[in-house]
């Protein structure tokens, strides 16, 4: 092979392996962001073991196709700093409440953690709801 015919091979080789220009799903930039608010329960509320309590809260998405997406509501019991356990499966995000029986975890900084992602969309997203901290009481005898 003559040697310019070499080099503009491997130009072209060069070209067709580069990555791709950011107009790829990951690389686009999100004009708008993922946020959630709880509506329910509401700050410094008082919740018993036991009770049954309605999770409420108001979501702001990207802007994706919401059909391959989903929320996860977590709980923490010390403020955000770590999960304590799932409260739900994978759901439809567009499904924004749940009923929830309250575990018997006593705790002044219990959190919930709201978060959305997007099947090769959007990536899996916090939403800590650190200014919604309620109570879980005493288990009452």
């Amino acid at each position: 092979m003559k040697p310019q015919k070499f080099i503009l091979a491997l130009l072209a080789l060069t070209f067709a392996l580069a990555p791709q220009s950011p107009k790829t799903t990951f690389a686009q930039a999100y004009q708008k962001k993922y946020s959630a608010r709880l509506i329910s329960p509401k700050a410094g509320e008082v919740l018993s073991p036991g009770q049954v309590v309605r999770i409420e809260w108001t979501a702001d998405f990207p802007n994706v196709d919401l059909t391959m997406c989903e929320t996860e509501v977590l709980l923490s019991l010390d403020g955000g700093k770590t999960i304590y356990m799932l409260l739900t499966e994978q759901r439809n995000p567009k499904v924004q409440y749940f009923d929830w029986t309250v575990p018997n975890t006593p705790t002044n900084m219990a959190v919930l953690d709201i978060r959305f992602g997007c099947l090769n969309l959007y990536p899996e997203t916090r939403s800590l709801q650190l200014r919604s901290a309620f109570v879980i009481g005493p288990a009452s005898n």
